[in-house]
């Protein structure tokens, strides 16, 4: 009977390449993470958040290689809804550790919000890795895909690397936490795009 490698050996191999290759590994794991490989962004995030803390990393460049990376894994596996359809994903996903549960999760979410779903999942554990390929599914618009994965993966991505820099040494506790974050971020971030139509709304009847 062939035995399971332990979480904990995968856990330590990621943060050895993030310590080693710094941008590039936040990147490149950031990207598989949105091509649905299932690597929790709060380890990456986390632990790129406690690098800043430390000293070893710049936010601006750690927030730089996160949406990077998110972004080309979100249009990989967009491509991939896309081109190969459901079909597909339930036939080859479990050689990527895609389960069809996290798939049908993803799929209720962008039936019952469309598009919507694309940038307020990015803040919700489970679906923000497995939302882009429903929207590959339903073959949406690649622009406005575009335009709602940056909207809705940059707050997440500047709160987790924010939290592990609050955090310092005790970042390891964003794993603990992840839904509560989440949570926050959502609420923080509805609150921001609320008072910003407000000001919109108010320049516009003001006539400015």
């Amino acid at each position: 009977m062939r035995r399971s490698i332990p979480v904990e050996h995968f856990t330590q191999i990621f943060l050895s390449f993030i310590a080693s290759w710094g941008y590039v590994a936040v990147a490149v794991l950031m990207a598989a993470e949105n091509a649905c490989i299932p690597i929790p962004s709060e380890l990456i995030l986390g632990f790129a958040g406690y690098l800043i803390f430390a000293g070893h990393m710049s936010f601006e460049g750690a927030l730089l290689a996160g949406m990077a990376g998110g972004l080309l894994g979100s249009l990989f596996a967009y491509e991939v809804g896309a081109r190969g359809g459901r079909p597909f994903v339930d036939k080859y996903g479990k050689y990527f550790l895609i389960k069809k549960s996290h798939v049908n999760i993803a799929q209720d979410w962008f039936d019952r919000y469309g598009l919507k779903a694309v940038f307020f999942s990015r803040m919700l554990p489970v679906v923000r890795t497995f939302i882009s390929l429903p929207a590959g599914f339903a073959r949406v618009n690649p622009k406005r895909f575009f335009f709602y994965t940056i909207a809705g993966s940059l707050p997440w991505t500047a709160a987790i690397l924010c939290a592990g820099m609050v955090l310092g040494e005790s970042w390891t506790d964003l794993m603990a936490y992840g839904h509560e974050a989440s949570i926050i971020v959502i609420v923080v971030a509805a609150v921001g795009i609320a008072v910003l139509y407000l000001r919109w709304r108010r320049k516009k009847n003001s006539g400015g």
